[in-house]
């Protein structure tokens, strides 16, 4: 009887069987390459994936079927930074898919022809910490006892 070899391939475990899922590659990967200096957190969010540098959340990164209008990069600023990011970001714009006419989240569009220069300048404004950009997230609430 001939002795057969296998291969570590064929001797690691089969990840289907196992149950283990493929990871995906993040949306708009670049940007997390172009922030990597400020060593960057991430955490799904939405089904997108939120960027946080330090406490503060900066960036969301999407590229979900629906609603393609809104895929790209989300900028966490408020309302009153708007006007100062549209003169560095011109197509910059609030998101559609909250209904909302103006949100504080602002979206350089994936489809817009500057998209990859616009994210990077983002990225430029948060390595430098510019406070336009970036919101502490509100602390979840413990649940309150109740006094009897």
């Amino acid at each position: 009887m001939a002795n057969i070899r296998r291969t570590k391939k064929e001797l690691a475990p089969d990840p289907v069987l196992l149950g283990v899922r493929k990871r995906k590659v993040p949306p708009h990967e670049f940007v997390l390459e172009a922030l990597a200096e400020v060593e960057p957190r991430t955490n799904p969010m939405f089904g997108c994936l939120a960027v946080y540098v330090g406490e503060k959340i900066v960036l969301i990164l999407r590229d979900r079927p629906k609603y393609p209008k809104d895929n790209g990069v989300w900028i966490a600023t408020t309302l009153e930074h708007h006007k100062s990011l549209r003169r560095e970001f011109p197509n910059m714009r609030s998101l559609g898919l909250f209904g909302k006419k103006v949100t504080g989240w602002q979206v350089l569009a994936a489809d817009a022809a500057d998209f990859e220069e616009a994210a990077l300048r983002a990225c430029e404004l948060v390595i430098a910490r510019d406070p336009r950009i970036g919101k502490v997230p509100k602390a979840k609430g413990r649940s309150k006892k109740v006094k009897k």
